[in-house]
């Protein structure tokens, strides 16, 4: 794909908001490793797909600054456990979203000849593919009591196949939040809106990222939306799905 602009992009790390301080995005993909198995008898080449992978690539700008948030003091941890990125292509409820549970790979500063003074991070897959979905909340969402969201329309449905989550928590105030992805097959009309099995986050005390997935063979409807529940004054949070229309297994 060639080259675009990032304008209105967001880039979210377990629970911090870095998009201030990203300059570029690199490479953002995944997916099944193409293994050869084509035998002797065959005339053109067949593959089936073997490990899963993933991988997000950004150059973050220098800022040393005290924020909770400021791209040095997050990244330049290098943490041994897994952190949890979360790409937004826009902010917009339904905007497309890259999720990914992974190693941060490296901190290497470049200074320019001009002064500019930038990092390179990766972030490599561990235990899951990158998984592109949708945002169910538009970029960041305040809470300050428990409430409902808007939907997003996911398109002809059911699937049978499950779904998978990803919660990204910048803020918390109060004892604690549930956030649920609730689905239905007309918007809430005839078809009331129902909480999805498996798809509960823990509840959350503090900022942090959470990954689910519900049963293989969950049933889930076309339109879905996002609920909180807990007792709280506030709550800023983000949420993506991945609704699938094929079977995925890990």
């Amino acid at each position: 794909m060639a080259k675009q602009s990032g304008l209105g992009d967001a880039l979210f790390i377990s629970g911090y908001d870095l998009s201030g301080d990203i300059q570029a995005v690199g490479n953002v993909g995944g997916g099944p490793a193409p293994l050869d198995f084509t035998a002797i008898t065959k005339s053109a080449y067949e593959r089936k797909g073997g490990r899963l992978d993933g991988r997000m690539q950004v150059t973050s700008f220098f800022n040393p600054g005290s924020a909770a948030d400021a791209a040095h003091k997050v990244l330049s941890t290098l943490p041994r456990t897994d952190v949890t990125a979360m790409y937004c292509r826009g902010t917009g409820l339904g905007a497309p979203s890259a999720n990914l549970v992974a190693k941060q790979i490296g901190y290497d500063g470049t200074r320019a000849d001009d002064g500019a003074f930038t990092f390179a991070v990766e972030a490599q897959s561990n235990s899951f593919t990158l998984e592109w979905g949708r945002l169910l909340t538009a970029g960041k969402r305040t809470d300050t009591t428990a409430g409902n969201g808007a939907s997003v329309d996911f398109g002809t449905g059911p699937t049978s196949f499950g779904l998978q989550a990803y919660l990204q928590v910048f803020a918390f105030t109060g004892t604690s939040v549930t956030v649920k992805v609730q689905s239905s097959s007309d918007n809430g009309g005839a078809d009331a809106w129902a909480d999805v099995t498996g798809g509960s986050f823990a509840a959350a005390t503090g900022v942090g990222a959470q990954r689910i997935q519900t049963a293989r063979d969950a049933t889930v409807e076309r339109y879905l939306r996002v609920v909180t529940t807990g007792t709280f004054t506030n709550a800023v949070f983000a949420v993506s799905v991945i609704r699938n229309d094929v079977a995925v297994t890990y």
